[in-house]
């Protein structure tokens, strides 16, 4: 206990592996109690500290997390980007290193303004407001990185009954608050304040028989038959997808996998499946669109599109759905480096990473309708964009099925389209939703409205997965409201921290 307390290179070694054991507590490892042994230990080594001890602290703890849980950019770097093992690793470690500040700051304004070790119970109340704020500001400065947050590890935890609520970060605040409330019960209980002790203990135990309770429990209904699905996993390889020799087999292997399926109400192509201009490949989508009216079905795909903007031809992400199907929707939240690349003008050129095909992408407007398949609306995310709770909780809102497509081959055989998978599979317990997921090499699966997967298709194997999906209306709590209450009370708690800490100091 004293060295994860204390200052100096023990405490700082302790936060760095309490980083690295959250990695162990989402996909594919799902050990999550090891969710609460991390924050218990990130929050202990705050407790003694000067800001700027704080400071270090909370960057190794995110050097651990990054460190340990991105290792999947290191796979994309050397295997795809040209760099070597040295410059790939260099390059990891400079970002792994810049993103750690995410947990430098708020560490150091716990320690400065926050942090209130005479007051157990409104320390532990402040310190799971200011983890929220932080996984939120992480998942929106700079077009965000909204990855490996606590509240993944309880998609199969006993704290699943509250995404339907309050979302992934209800579930966040949950485990921090209880993380900070165990660290704290000794010193709320030598208090003597029988108010105080009850009070830590509903904070303590009333979240997680909620969440128990709630874990099964229905918050939308049907709203139609049951939908076929044939879903394509071409497993086409990374160094194969923009090669121009290779178009036309692409493009015959989705055409002849399709015509040999089963008949399916709804035919799901991956990501840039048709890896072409919308506008070259028109002859090819006629006579899909032809093929799949005749079936009765609605095909949809990825393909790039071009279009004007600010009377300038501009390239983006997108998803068309044709037959029974109808509408085009425009990816809106790209993916550093691979599709689009920040600071361009200095980085293109350098190493072949950044010049990665199809990375000058432009963002979809937000004001987009959503897709129409079989007289239902289906609300697309194309690959990154279903890592974002709040974003994509206000197309699910208006949807009836939800669908992302991605293409993760980039990542190889690496943890991060696990991770990646079990993300969507949270947005559908959040949203109570079906969800389809097609991608180029895995995992393809179906999901259903309690975030589990029904049935799906291996990584690294070509195949058509066949299942059933039911379109489903009303809203969870979550998508009327989305996550507004919850960061309204951590402002709400940070504030009051910030005041009484202000006051404590000055009497």
């Amino acid at each position: 206990m004293r060295w994860i307390t204390s200052p100096g290179w023990p405490g700082n070694l302790l936060a760095v592996v309490a980083g690295a054991l959250t990695t162990l507590a989402l996909a594919p490892f799902d050990i999550w109690p090891l969710a609460l042994v991390a924050l218990a230990m990130f929050y202990l080594g705050l407790r003694d500290l000067s800001p700027k001890q704080a400071l270090g602290r909370g960057w190794c703890y995110g050097f651990g997390l990054f460190g340990a849980g991105t290792s999947w950019i290191y796979y994309s770097i050397h295997n795809f980007g040209g760099a070597s093992v040295l410059l790939a690793g260099l390059l990891m470690l400079a970002f792994t290193a810049a993103i750690a500040w995410f947990f430098a700051l708020p560490a150091w304004l716990w320690a400065r303004w926050i942090r209130r070790n005479e007051a157990p119970l409104a320390d532990t109340l402040a310190f799971a407001a200011l983890w929220v704020a932080q996984e939120a500001f992480r998942g929106w400065f700079l077009t965000g990185f909204p990855w490996l947050y606590s509240g993944y590890s309880q998609l199969d935890g006993p704290l699943a009954g509250l995404a339907p609520i309050g979302g992934m970060w209800l579930i966040s605040f949950t485990l921090a608050l209880t993380a900070a409330l165990l660290c704290n019960l000794p010193r709320l209980i030598k208090t003597r304040r029988k108010g105080f002790i009850a009070a830590g203990a509903v904070l303590l135990l009333g979240p997680w028989c909620i969440g128990i309770s709630l874990k099964h429990h229905a918050w939308t209904s049907p709203s139609g038959d049951p939908l076929s699905v044939a879903a394509i996993q071409g497993n086409i390889e990374q160094s194969m997808k923009w090669d121009p020799a290779q178009l036309n087999a692409q493009l015959a292997l989705y055409r002849d996998m399709t015509f040999s399926s089963r008949q399916a109400d709804l035919i799901i192509w991956p990501e840039t499946a048709i890896p072409v201009l919308k506008e070259n490949a028109e002859g090819y989508l006629t006579m899909m669109s032809r093929f799949a009216a005749e079936r009765n079905s609605a095909l949809i795909t990825g393909v790039p599109i071009r279009q004007e903007l600010r009377h300038e031809p501009r390239y983006f992400n997108g998803i068309t759905a044709v037959g029974e199907g109808d509408g085009t929707y425009l990816k809106q939240k790209l993916v550093p480096f691979g599709e689009y690349v920040p600071l361009q003008d200095v980085l293109r050129g350098l190493i072949a990473f950044f010049d990665l095909p199809m990375s000058d992408f432009a963002r979809g407007p937000s004001d987009q309708t959503l897709l129409q398949a079989k007289g239902y609306q289906v609300a697309p995310f194309i690959c990154y964009e279903v890592v974002y709770p709040d974003f994509a909780a206000g197309l699910a809102a208006q949807s009836d099925i939800l669908l992302t497509i991605s293409n993760d081959t980039w990542f190889g055989t690496s943890i991060g389209p696990l991770q990646h998978l079990q993300m969507a599979q949270m947005r559908a317990l959040e949203a109570g939703r079906w969800m389809i997921r097609a991608t180029n090499n895995g995992v393809t699966a179906l999901i259903d409205p309690f975030g589990q997967i029904t049935v799906q298709i291996p990584q690294f194997e070509r195949g058509i997965l066949y299942g059933d999906v039911v379109p489903m209306h009303d809203l969870t709590p979550y998508l009327q409201w989305r996550s507004w209450p919850l960061l309204i009370l951590c402002i709400g708690l940070i504030g009051w921290a910030l005041i009484t800490s202000r006051i404590a100091k000055t009497v």
